[in-house]
């Protein structure tokens, strides 16, 4: 698994390299799927999330127009894809990114976007 990879990285350089992989898993969407309501607020860079609900499992899909931040998007929605309400209110953001090894390696900037895509992913969950 590509998240274990990041993990099992020696150095900052191969994490940021693991995470830039990770994120090519994600298929880019549509530009027609890239509008300002799916937009989340708070990336400095654009990025763009969907969800959909089947049953008690939540699904999204995700894009961005930074590479890094395509990855660490692939790495959150690999925690919380297919997960249930309760599964995903209860995600800790900071000790998920703790574990990997990516906790005071990230800009404040993309710390603040990550967060606002946890936040994000975690109000579609909880409607």
């Amino acid at each position: 698994m590509a998240v274990i990879a990041i993990e099992n990285a020696k150095n900052w350089q191969d994490k940021y390299r693991q995470i830039m992989l990770v994120g090519k898993v994600l298929a880019p969407l549509a530009e027609a799927y890239k509008v300002e309501a799916a937009q989340v607020k708070g990336c400095e860079s654009q990025a763009w999330l969907y969800h959909h609900q089947l049953e008690s499992a939540h699904f999204f899909c995700a894009d961005s127009d930074s590479r890094i931040v395509k990855g660490l998007i692939a790495i959150l929605l690999s925690a919380t894809h297919g997960k249930t309400t309760s599964e995903i209110a209860n995600f800790d953001l900071e000790q998920y990114f703790t574990q990997l090894g990516l906790s005071g390696q990230l800009s404040p900037s993309r710390t603040n976007g990550l967060t606002a895509l946890a936040n994000a992913i975690k109000q579609f969950a909880a409607t």
